[in-house]
């Protein structure tokens, strides 16, 4: 699906993420595998520490903790919010949504719209679709879209494919109103590659039991059971050169508009090495497409890409406009790309908590 929306602007970003910070080195002996194979990853695939969630924390303590911060330093009014679009795969629980325990802790007014989202990868593109979608009819307020996912409760330590990846932490974005260059947003949809990336029980279809949670070799020597989560590295390297660099190509051609046109590249973070041969398919400079998120903190879902504009682009976003090229894929199968202008914001920061 393809939107253009017109005179929207993110206008601050805030990154929260929790203190604690495991490292690669220290993870390798949790692996069946000669150590000097698994440290050979390293370098190829961009790890080194990422940063891990308490067991007993959730995406709505981190939201919490974002908001306080944003409202004791002025980023925003309470008065101001007119809606909240949690996008995550990590509910606190069925039900009541995040949404709603957000909206109870801060005393919003009965006229906030709250709204969760379950995608993950995609999670930021589809965030900002529905925040411009809902400030088409409120003119006056603005939207809190707080992406995050701490599925670090959801990977098996034992699991080399998995654990080095995930990375828990939560993005808070303020979006509102105002005069901005066309946006060009698009989305798309593969269901036939569901199964590529899956938590096979928890839900209705495989509920959690004494079963799902026994840990098995599986037949590679990863040791994970139906509880966590599996990627499946070959088919989403696969998926993502395969469609990926032909929608870029298509869209800068509709666009009217070539790749050094653009200021920067804020891509979802799967790992160094997709990025790299995705780069190198389209012409992307590289110095000009950060892809050091999961060196550092690790793929965190749908926060990657506004993870990676914090870590990366604070003064660029607080100092000058950038044109800039968002895309993301994975879970779904799902992919898409955004094209808009960043810059002049208001705020733009990180912070840890001990979560």
């Amino acid at each position: 699906m393809k939107f253009v929306f017109k005179d929207k602007l993110i206008t601050s970003m805030l990154g929260v993420v929790p203190d604690e910070e495991s490292f690669f080195d220290d993870e390798v002996n949790n692996y069946s595998f000669p150590v000097n194979q698994t440290m050979r990853l390293k370098k190829v695939m961009g790890f080194n520490k990422h940063r891990l969630s308490k067991p007993e924390s959730t995406v709505s303590d981190f939201a919490v903790q974002g908001i306080e911060y944003m409202l004791q330093n002025s980023w925003i009014e309470k008065e101001e919010i007119g809606a909240l679009i949690v996008v995550t795969l990590c509910p606190d629980f069925f039900v009541p949504h995040i949404s709603n325990i957000i909206h109870d802790r801060f005393r919003l007014g009965t006229d906030v719209l709250c709204v969760d989202l379950s995608q993950g990868c995609c999670g930021f593109i589809q965030g900002l679709m529905e925040s411009f979608l809902i400030l088409e009819h409120m003119s006056d307020k603005k939207v809190l879209l707080i992406n995050g996912d701490l599925l670090s409760h959801k990977v098996s330590k034992r699991d080399r494919n998995d654990f080095p990846l995930i990375g828990d932490a939560v993005t808070i974005s303020v979006i509102e109103n105002g005069v901005s260059d066309d946006i060009y947003l698009e989305l798309n949809t593969d269901g036939s590659g569901k199964d590529a990336l899956i938590i096979p029980a928890g839900g209705f279809r495989t509920p959690s039991d004494a079963t799902t949670c026994v840990m098995t070799d599986q037949g590679d020597g990863n040791f994970r059971s139906l509880d966590n989560i599996h990627m499946d590295g070959a088919a989403v390297f696969n998926f993502v050169q395969r469609e990926v660099p032909p929608m870029l190509e298509r869209v800068f051609a509709e666009q009217e508009v070539k790749t050094d046109d653009f200021d920067l590249f804020l891509f979802h973070q799967p790992n160094k090495f997709m990025l790299k041969k995705l780069a190198e398919k389209v012409g992307i400079p590289e110095d000009r497409l950060p892809m050091n998120l999961v060196e550092n903190y690790g793929n965190s879902s749908g926060a990657c890409i506004p993870l990676t504009t914090v870590l990366n682009c604070r003064e660029e976003m607080k100092n000058k406009k950038n044109k800039c090229c968002l895309s993301a894929f994975g879970s779904g199968l799902t992919w898409g790309v955004v094209i808009i202008t960043l810059g002049n914001f208001k705020n733009c920061d990180m912070i840890e908590i001990p979560y």
